[in-house]
């Protein structure tokens, strides 16, 4: 039996018994949309790399709550000075600004991408495990699926789930995607990638 469990294993056995390589079909949308997410390239250490960071989260109050989130606790005025490059931060806090900037980035582009992938549906290609090491008669016929997602309520759950990093949601809404591959989608429960565009 191949199912959710993985190719050519048993429910009781887990993922990967006789082989297969993969991940979590969750884990690999979840890691999809990061390897999307597009920002400023210097780093935070260098002058440029901080400046540019902090005008990004001192130009909104959304900007200042991803710094607290992330646990910056000085006061407004050291922030300032930051700002004016009349001080610089710690390096705690380098790591904390650094953070901060890339939890407002991912939200920011989460609330365009909602509205951009619901309003035309996206296609989605689903890559199954890696079956590389799986022995002739463990292994399945799987091949490369395409489903195309629709909806403003799925793709809010989707965008939600991965900014606030709820795998349990995203494993509710992976299970919702895959249903759309027919008798076989428990096969694709694990999977080697996924890919789509934004």
């Amino acid at each position: 039996m191949a199912g959710r469990w993985g190719t050519g294993s048993t429910p009781d056995s887990g993922f990967g018994v006789f082989g297969a390589r993969g991940v979590e079909g969750w884990v690999a949308l979840g890691r999809e949309m990061d390897r999307q997410v597009t920002g400023i390239k210097s780093p935070v250490d260098s002058a440029r790399g901080l400046s540019a960071r902090l005008r990004y989260l001192t130009n909104s109050a959304a900007g200042m709550e991803a710094m607290r989130r992330a646990g910056i606790t000085a006061r407004q005025r050291t922030i300032d000075a930051w700002v004016s490059k009349q001080q610089r931060p710690r390096r705690a806090n380098l790591e904390r600004i650094d953070s901060a900037y890339w939890d407002l980035r991912r939200r920011n582009l989460g609330v365009e991408w909602a509205r951009k992938l619901a309003a035309r549906g996206t296609r989605i290609e689903i890559h199954p495990v890696n079956q590389a090491d799986v022995r002739t008669g463990r292994d399945r016929d799987l091949a490369v699926r395409r489903v195309t997602v629709r909806g403003h309520r799925i793709w809010d759950d989707i965008i939600q789930a991965w900014i606030a990093g709820d795998s349990e949601m995203l494993d509710v809404v992976w299970d919702e995607i895959i249903t759309d591959l027919g008798s076989d989608y428990d096969s694709y429960s694990y999977v080697s990638g996924v890919g789509f565009g934004l």
